[in-house]
């Protein structure tokens, strides 16, 4: 218990650092000084500007949009008993991103009327997901490989979307699909911040019927658990989760894949370790966006395309340790 008090400190302490290290770098440098004189109205005004609204929106939006993928992908893994079963790999995000490549291409829909789409389609998905996996009442390890199949045939319709777009859509699309930050504003950071109180609100008041769901089913209906109604609150809890994050920030590789067997094995306690992998997600995002912003100048990348050099090697790491059904990496 004390350990994890000290990672979830350690994890609060730097992404603060990097929230500071966001606000403070970029075309305008700003000293932390200036960063905090800001937050109390009493900078420059061009140091104000760029702080509050500017920067602020973006990072606000990465640390949300990380805590949520953080916390979905270690509600999924946890339910499922199984470190692959992340939303951008069983097929939540490919949703995402099939639907707002339609709203796009087909419907010339563009603004917030593509996250809506978006927010539409991962939801949709996880729904047809989730009724083909499901057995006796409750989707079970197959829920995995039902994603891994919507993933591939929702990554096929965008590819022809894509194929058939003109040059200046296509690149709006593949931008959205790689997961930027770039341009965020407060009307989506205050919006993704709404939807968010709700849904980590009720993923921490599951998180003791998880933890005894991980004792097994039997057991946990002989400590007076509604298996069925638990798990799917909780499976409803960790789409959401994912497809509001996609809807803000785009579909962000490996966040949610990384995140909770990371802060697991930081914790090394069992569980899902909800507080710390909502952490671990933040701090993710918001690294790599930095990496993002200043370790490739004078080019900005996409966000997506650092979580994914990031994340591409340690799905590998994963598969390679995986042995019958449990993952060093993982910590099952």
């Amino acid at each position: 218990m004390r350990r994890g008090r000290v990672v979830v400190l350690t994890l609060v302490l730097a992404a603060l650092v990097t929230t500071l290290a966001l606000l403070s770098l970029g075309d305008l440098a700003v000293p932390p000084s200036e960063v905090i004189r800001a937050f109390c109205g009493q900078a420059q005004w061009k140091n104000q500007l760029f702080v509050i609204d500017v920067r602020l929106p973006r990072v606000l939006v990465g640390l949300l949009a990380g805590s949520a993928f953080g916390l979905s992908g270690s509600i999924f893994q946890a339910l499922v008993h199984n470190p692959l079963a992340s939303p951008d790999i069983i097929g939540i995000t490919s949703g995402a991103g099939a639907a707002a490549a339609a709203c796009v291409l087909v419907l010339g829909l563009s603004g917030e009327a593509v996250s809506v789409g978006a927010l539409a389609g991962a939801l949709a998905t996880a729904m047809v997901i989730y009724l083909m996996s499901r057995r006796r009442g409750r989707a079970d390890h197959r829920l995995v490989l039902v994603g891994i199949g919507a993933t591939a045939l929702l990554s096929s319709l965008t590819s022809y979307l894509l194929t058939r777009a003109n040059v200046n859509d296509a690149q709006q699309v593949l931008l959205w699909l790689t997961g930027s930050l770039s341009g965020r504003t407060w009307t989506q950071a205050s919006t993704l911040a709404l939807f968010l109180v709700p849904l980590v609100s009720a993923a921490m008041a599951l998180a003791r019927p998880l933890s005894v769901l991980a004792l097994g089913d039997d057991l946990a209906r002989g400590l007076g658990v509604r298996v069925e109604r638990c798990q799917l609150g909780l499976l409803v809890t960790a789409v959401a989760l994912a497809a509001v994050a996609t809807s803000a920030a785009g579909p962000v590789a490996f966040v949610a894949l990384v995140s909770g067997p990371a802060a697991r094995r930081l914790v090394r306690g069992g569980g899902a370790a909800l507080t710390a992998s909502a952490l671990m997600g933040a701090l993710v995002m918001t690294v790599s966006d930095f990496a993002a912003q200043h370790l490739f100048l004078p080019v900005e990348l996409p966000v997506g395309i650092v979580t994914g050099a990031v994340g591409g090697p340690y799905l590998l790491v994963l598969l390679i340790t995986a042995k019958r059904g449990h993952s060093a990496v993982g910590g099952w």
